[in-house]
């Protein structure tokens, strides 16, 4: 199928607005036979990061339907994700505003796992949240942070305490620094981070300040192994963040600043609304979280 084919019926959608402005651009296209080769290349032919492939869900027979069903797939141009946080925002935009209702709630599936999203109207634009799943967090090892620190350029004056491994899907690292200047001035060497994180079997490194009482922080989510040497907005790594601030210090919300760096500023909130039991094991489960953004449908194909 050409590129021209396959962009037909695309709609970008800037996710995780902030004040209004910016967001991730992202392509989502309803489900159509497409190789996964050609769903890479949607990404690239679109101009965004991720695309997003919509498709009506099945309740099965006689069962009742109390809310719309709809499966969710991922790609870069690097290959299938098992969820996308921003990429989920554009898809509940966008059917929040096919569906018409100021107020839209729906059963999301990805990744054989089903979970719950909304969107709310405001004016042109749709705010909108959903559940990522549980989190996992441990510490991560001497041998896991060192190449990736060496990578990204963090030195011991600008690392801030509390850097964890935490798993949605897909391991990521969490990297505090302690100011947002020093968040800034960051320029990784992409080609020893990819390979530290493939090394480590790592999807990225989520670089945050330390959130202030307000609960409001800056992050860069770094990710070239999976084709995003940047992510102007990373709703999953912020899902993560506020798993581990909750799970530390009993936070119930965050606001998320992201995508300076990239010149299209982006926000991402999360609330913990309580949390999970402790295990003893190394591996533990977080809190429950939810985590979202403001998206705006800007152009369709």
């Amino acid at each position: 199928m050409s590129d021209t084919a396959a962009l037909r019926g695309l709609t970008v959608v800037n996710a995780c607005l902030r004040e209004g402005r910016g967001g991730s651009p992202t392509a989502v296209l309803d489900e159509t036979p497409l190789t996964d080769a050609e769903r890479r290349g949607v990404p690239v032919a679109s101009g965004t990061s991720h695309a997003v492939f919509v498709s009506p869900g099945d309740d099965g027979p006689g069962r009742p339907r109390l809310r719309p069903r709809v499966s969710l797939r991922f790609f870069t141009s690097e290959g299938e994700l098992p969820g996308c946080g921003h990429g989920t925002v554009a898809a509940l935009a966008l059917l929040a505003e096919r569906s018409g209702e100021k107020e839209y709630e729906v059963t999301l599936r990805a990744s054989g796992r089903d979970f719950s999203g909304s969107a709310v109207r405001e004016g042109d634009r749709f705010r909108a949240s959903f559940d990522p799943g549980p989190v996992e967090l441990r510490e991560p090892a001497a041998a896991e942070l060192a190449p990736v620190l060496g990578a990204l350029g963090v030195t011991p004056d600008l690392l801030a305490p509390g850097a964890c491994v935490a798993s949605l899907g897909r391991p990521r690292l969490l990297v505090p620094v302690r100011t947002r200047a020093a968040l800034a001035g960051l320029t990784p060497d992409q080609d020893r981070l990819r390979e530290a994180c493939d090394g480590l079997g790592l999807l990225g490194c989520y670089v945050h300040s330390v959130p202030t009482d307000d609960g409001r922080a800056a992050a860069r989510m770094f990710a070239p192994s999976i084709g995003v040497p940047e992510d102007i907005a990373n709703a999953n790594s912020t899902a993560c963040l506020m798993a581990r601030l909750a799970e530390a210090d009993g936070r119930t919300g965050i606001t998320v600043d992201m995508g300076d760096a990239l010149g299209s500023p982006a926000a991402v909130t999360a609330t913990a609304t309580s949390t999970a039991s402790a295990s003893a094991r190394p591996v533990r489960s977080g809190p429950l979280v939810r985590v979202g953004g403001t998206a705006v449908v800007t152009r369709v194909n």
